[in-house]
């Protein structure tokens, strides 16, 4: 183990995306040292007037006590830990820990782990569960896995990230987690699109079903903050479909190489496949009550009225 715990451990990030940058800007938030590193640098500049440093390449943080990775799949995951310029390349030094956010397969976490157990570096799998705006009303939940005394020195800092932080075991569990997790999401907001339409296609309308779903017992965080975009349609991107379906992709992968039938999870990914076939690629998956429609002989119109997510930022 490298890491030693302080109080102010001088922290990287890699990745300022739509997630990765409301993160980051919680940690300068709390008064850390922190440097990022973005492929485009421009989307990571507005940190600076925040007090990040912004470097050049993920090796420019290879002196870290800690570095945090969230980016958008395995292949980006090796680019910028391993490939040229990578944070575990530097002749001269090693982060003391690597936490990476992104959602990964397990075969890739392994193969980093190791990676960076060559080089001295500890390694804990961080997914975190939510978007920007479940980040500002703080309510993201963060799952990991790896060394537990590892986990415990750098509890402080994922504490800033969010309500909740889980350990669930060691290597790489915490990414089964977080796939079991997103499938979740694309079966239940599946459900949701069907049983809305169905009761649209019934003379009900979707912000006077989802008002009555969402005080009852079935109702949740995840359907309330989802109901403005189904019923006013409004589907500015939290999560892509073509992201969903990666990790459907991962999700029914572990499926089988753990011999667990998944009937319902694999109908999703087939209207999941069908709605990125029919141009959802920018939009939110909420998209998928658009193709929900179109299958069951209606034309959506955004019902314009005031709905409430759920999502009031903390104090």
């Amino acid at each position: 183990m490298t890491y030693v715990a302080q109080d102010r451990p001088r922290i990287g990030w890699i990745g300022a995306g739509r997630m990765g940058f409301q993160l980051a800007a919680q940690l300068l938030d709390a008064g850390h040292d922190v440097a990022v590193y973005n492929r485009t640098r421009a989307k990571a500049e507005p940190l600076a007037e925040r007090g990040a440093t912004i470097v050049e390449r993920p090796v420019d943080l290879a002196d870290r006590d800690v570095v945090f990775i969230m980016v958008s799949a395995s292949a980006d995951l090796e680019a910028v830990t391993t490939g040229p310029g990578g944070v575990l390349t530097s002749p001269d030094a090693a982060p003391g820990a690597l936490i990476d956010s992104s959602t990964v397969s397990t075969q890739v976490s392994a193969l980093i782990r190791n990676e960076a157990a060559k080089r001295g570096t500890d390694f804990l799998a961080a997914p975190v569960s939510g978007n920007p705006k479940v980040i500002a009303a703080g309510k993201l939940t963060v799952a990991v896995s790896g060394s537990r005394e590892v986990f415990d020195q750098v509890e402080p800092l994922l504490a800033l990230l969010g309500r909740g932080v889980t350990y669930v075991g060691e290597d790489e569990v915490a990414r089964l987690v977080k796939i079991a997790h997103n499938v979740f999401l694309g079966v239940v907001t599946q459900s949701l699109a069907e049983i809305t339409i169905l009761a649209e296609k019934g003379g009900v309308s979707r912000a006077a079903f989802l008002e009555f779903l969402n005080d009852s017992v079935l109702g949740s965080v995840f359907t309330r903050y989802k109901s403005p975009a189904l019923v006013n349609l409004d589907f500015k991107p939290t999560f892509t479909m073509p992201l969903l379906r990666k990790d459907f992709d991962l999700g029914l992968s572990a499926a089988r190489e753990l011999e667990v039938p998944m009937p319902l999870a694999a109908a999703t990914a087939q209207l999941i496949a069908g709605a990125i076939g029919a141009g959802h690629v920018e939009e939110d998956f909420a998209t998928l009550i658009l193709e929900q429609a179109r299958n069951s002989g209606l034309t959506l119109e955004a019902e314009n009225v005031p709905v409430d997510d759920g999502l009031s930022p903390q104090a």
